[in-house]
């Protein structure tokens, strides 16, 4: 697992097997990830998301304690996900990374609790699968509008972004920072 910029968001690269019949990729083992990570994934919920180029998901996040860590692949087409640093404290609040997360490289990403998450779909279609630490709970869920200009993630200009209604109206950072949405950093 490679650390990716911001405290608590790895890639985990795994090698596709292929040949005649199609492929074959380990998706995640405990032992590697325990050893980067310090710790378990404690697997509470598994979600698949399907979308059509250019749907915007998130920037989500589970607020309270203790929170939500994802363990994202995309298993069809191609996405840009994108990690934003929301602990107050943090020597990286504010920051984010992207990666691309698609069924060729066979690239996942890990979230920890604490940090956001959000993608957008660069293929026609595409399907990521995530493994969840905590089940979802909508009294503690949250999200970030994706576009807020204070975070400024530079999403790929050619493609127009289409959001839910949850999304686009949702807050900037300095307003769900306002509104006690935001988790601290403890470390």
């Amino acid at each position: 697992m490679k650390p990716i910029g911001i405290s608590g968001a790895w890639t985990d690269e795994k090698e596709i097997f292929r040949d005649e019949r199609g492929s074959f990729r380990e998706w995640f083992q405990d032992e590697p990830f325990r050893r980067t990570v310090g710790h378990s994934l404690d697997l509470r919920q598994a979600n698949c998301a399907v979308s059509v180029k250019g749907v915007l998901r998130g920037i989500h996040f589970a607020g309270g304690s203790p929170g939500q860590a994802k363990y994202f692949s995309c298993l069809r087409g191609a996405v840009l996900g994108a990690v934003v640093d929301i602990r107050v404290g943090s020597p990286t609040f504010g920051d984010w990374r992207t990666v691309e997360l698609d069924d060729v490289a066979g690239r996942a990403l890990y979230v920890s609790a604490g940090l956001g998450f959000g993608f957008l779909t660069l293929s026609d279609e595409a399907v990521i699968a995530y493994l969840c630490s905590a089940a979802y709970d909508p009294r503690r869920e949250h999200g970030l509008n994706p576009l807020d200009p204070e975070v400024g993630i530079a999403w790929p200009a050619e493609i127009t972004p289409v959001l839910s209604e949850r999304d686009s109206s949702a807050p900037g950072l300095a307003e769900a920072g306002r509104l006690g949405w935001l988790p601290s950093h403890f470390g």
